[in-house]
């Protein structure tokens, strides 16, 4: 009987090029890492503050429960909510709505603050999200990225409820790519490219091009869901793997699932 190989070391020899926000970065590059890839750090995209005063006000009526739900679709929103009810001297637990969350990675993030979200889809999308919540009247917070579509808040809309879109954040695309990240893409010795949001391939493909992920020998793309998968096709790239849950952890046994540790894989790079 053959051995199975390490699972352990399953992507043993690779680089995956991780272009998620530095800030972001740690938890993929980790699991990465723990598998025997390299991680390649090329953050495609920045996060800056947003104004404050529209959040400082959206905190404040969270608290006084002005709201009926607020919904987070990201760790970042979340974080950005927490410290501007902190600012005003309250405690994220005292946010006096039902609280929503996109997926287990957002949900943690509430957690960590001491909020326990009452619903988390069983699919991790926007889409779903709004599908989840229940018809209802009153009002819905959102605190998302200035970037994200509003697919969301027509869902919302469109089972009864108000809601209030406030920028918790604003994305940038990155001014340019590591030397690093750069040379690996240029010498075409990345084995994969991850994505995870549409600003993400935006944002890449506005530092790095086409190039690096096109014709013979490009490395396998793989994204953390269909959102940010139909904005790598309607860009011209083809997917070659997308996570089922997508999340993180589905997002590195997706790249496992399309990508040989460099032992057993066939093809010369």
């Amino acid at each position: 009987m053959v051995a199975a190989r390490d699972a352990g070391r399953s992507l043993e020899g690779r680089r995956v090029v991780v272009t998620r926000p530095r800030e972001q970065a740690g938890e993929l590059a980790r699991l990465l890492e723990q598998r025997g890839a390299e991680p390649i750090l090329a953050p495609a995209i920045e996060l800056v503050s947003a104004p404050e005063a529209p959040l400082h006000d959206a905190a404040r009526r969270l608290a006084d429960g002005d709201f009926e739900w607020a919904v987070f679709t990201s760790r970042a929103g979340v974080e950005a909510v927490a410290e501007r009810l902190r600012e005003a001297g309250l405690a994220p637990d005292e946010i006096r709505a039902k609280v929503a969350a996109v997926g287990e990675g957002t949900a943690r993030a509430l957690r960590s603050v001491g909020v326990e979200p009452d619903l988390v889809p069983s699919t991790f999308t926007t889409y779903a999200l709004g599908q989840a919540l229940p018809r209802g009247k009153g009002k819905v917070l959102l605190a998302r990225a200035d970037v994200a579509l509003s697919e969301l808040e027509a869902v919302l809309a469109s089972k009864g409820w108000t809601p209030v879109r406030v920028d918790a954040y604003r994305t940038r695309p990155a001014r340019a790519l590591p030397a690093r990240a750069a040379a690996v893409l240029r010498d075409g010795r990345a084995d994969a490219v991850t994505f995870t949001s549409a600003s993400t391939v935006e944002g890449f493909l506005s530092v790095a091009g086409e190039g690096p992920l096109t014709g013979n020998g490009r490395p396998l793309i793989v994204c953390i869901g269909p959102v940010t998968a139909r904005a790598a096709t309607e860009a011209g790239l083809t997917v070659d793997a997308v996570a089922r849950p997508h999340t993180i952890e589905g997002l590195v046994a997706a790249v496992e699932r399309v990508v040989r540790p460099r032992a057993t894989r066939k093809e010369p790079r």
